[in-house]
Order: structure tokens, then sequence, then C-alpha cells
């Protein structure tokens, strides 16, 4: 009899000689194809990108970003409140500053002497200075380190004198006043100052002055204080004269006018 062979009969895979890997197994699903796995010792490994580090940066500068609009924030806010309580303050008390007025300016002695080569030269003054400063404010009154005082010609800025004003106290709607007010100075100017003065000594409608008065003030509104700040008083417009002989010559000081201005000092500067 001859043996029958069945068509579903398949032949089985061969097995691996020599105790070589298992390269010839493979799995066949539903007919399908075998894939051999083969293991390659050569081959590298999949590439990977390295980690970027800068992505641990992105927290950081989020937080300096917030930190830097809060901070602007919080200023305008202070600003804009300032702004009011300042508007307030002035729509309630209506401050102004104080002024000052020059009352009348004695010339008791102006001498310029110079040696008979012109190789030095010596000038003395004695001024006699009679002012009064107000305080135009109801509810503000202004309390004032001692004035230090300089007088010079409006012209060439040639030093005239120097001298001192007390510390005073000027009350709400109050008129304080000072006499003999002493600016005086024994100085040897050099030869550009004496040249301005004495083109400033023949001019015809007398010798312009000019007084500045520099202190430091501090500012009582009802029950709040201010720190002292810097101020300047500058007096112009003051015609003097040379005296003759021992007689007193008075300055004409219909047209001075005195303007106080803020003085802020920053460092060494003062503006």
């Amino acid at each position: 009899m001859s043996d029958r062979i069945s068509p579903n009969s398949k032949p089985a895979a061969p097995s691996a000689v020599n105790g070589g890997a298992g390269g010839a197994a493979a799995a066949t699903t539903n007919g399908g194809t075998t894939k051999p796995h083969l293991y390659n010792p050569t081959s590298r490994p999949p590439y990977r990108q390295p980690y970027n580090r800068r992505h641990h940066h992105r927290p950081r500068r989020n937080y300096c970003c917030c930190c830097c609009f809060w901070t602007i924030l919080v200023v305008l806010i202070l600003a804009l409140l300032a702004a009011i309580a300042g508007s307030v303050v002035y729509v309630l008390y209506r401050p102004h500053r104080p002024s000052f007025t020059v009352a009348s300016l004695r010339v008791n002695r102006l001498n310029l002497t110079t040696t008979a080569d012109s190789s030095a030269s010596h000038l003395s003054t004695l001024f006699n200075l009679t002012l009064s400063s107000k305080n135009p404010n109801s509810h503000l009154s202004f309390t004032y380190d001692p004035f230090a005082i300089s007088c010079s010609t409006s012209a060439g800025d040639v030093f005239m004198g120097n001298g001192t004003l007390p510390a005073f106290v000027s009350n709400s709607k109050n008129v304080t006043s000072f006499k003999g007010v002493v600016i005086t100075t024994a100085s040897d100017p050099d030869a550009d100052a004496v040249n301005k003065l004495r083109s400033d000594l023949k001019r015809k409608n007398g010798l312009s002055l000019k007084i500045e008065m520099d202190t430091r003030v501090k500012v009582k509104m009802d029950g709040l204080k201010s720190k002292k700040v810097g101020i300047r008083v500058t007096c112009d417009g003051i015609k003097g004269s040379v005296p003759r002989g021992k007689s007193l010559a008075v300055a004409d000081v219909s047209e001075s006018k005195c303007k106080v201005d803020l003085r802020i000092k920053i460092w060494k500067w003062s503006f």
C-alpha cells in the first residue's frame, strides 16, 4: 500500500546547528510570513537628542517679569495717591510761598583803592540793610534757620560783601522785619573784578546790586511738620551809589523784587 501525505502537513523547521543562536525560530499567525529576529552586536543605539537645560530658566524669567510688573504697578499707585493727596491739600489750604521785601539799603562805605604800580587793589564796603518777610498763608507757618547773605553787582557779578540774618519763625498772616543788617567786606579783588567794578561805578543810573540769602526752612501745617528744605531768596533791581565824604548814600529800592526758589542738593550739586 502507498502512504498518503496530508496536504495540510508542513515540514518541521530545521533546528540550529552547532549551537547557533536561535535565528530560525519564527512565529506564523493566520498564514503570515515569518520574520526572523537577528541580534547584531555591531549595531548602534538610536540617536537621542540631548536634554536642553535652558528650559529651567523659563520659571525664573517669569518670576522676574512678575516682580517688575508688580513693582511698576505699586510705584504708579503710590504716585497717583501722592498726586491726589497734594491736590486735596492745595484745595483745602491754598499754600503760597513766603515773600521778602528790601525796605532800604544804605551805603555807609564803598572804597576801592589801588597801589601806585596797579599791582594790587583793596575793596572795603559797609552796607546797612532793612528787609521784611511776609507769610501770606492762613494755616501754614515757616521756621527759618539763620540766613547767609551775600551782595554782588548785577552786571559783573563782583563780590561786594556778606552778612548774616538770625533764625526766626514766621507765623500765619505775619510780617517780620529786620533793621540794621550789616553787609561788609575787606577783600583784595583781582584785576578783572576791579575793571568790572570801575565800569559799573561810572554808570549814570547807579551801581546795580543783587542780594542773595540762603537758608533752610521747615513748614508746619496744623499738626503736620515737613523736613527742612533749602531755599534761596534773590533780590535784584537795587540801584546803589558811592557815598561822598562822610555822608551816607541811600540806594534806590523802588524797583527791587525778591523771588524765592527751592534749593535741592544732590551730592555736590545744588539746583
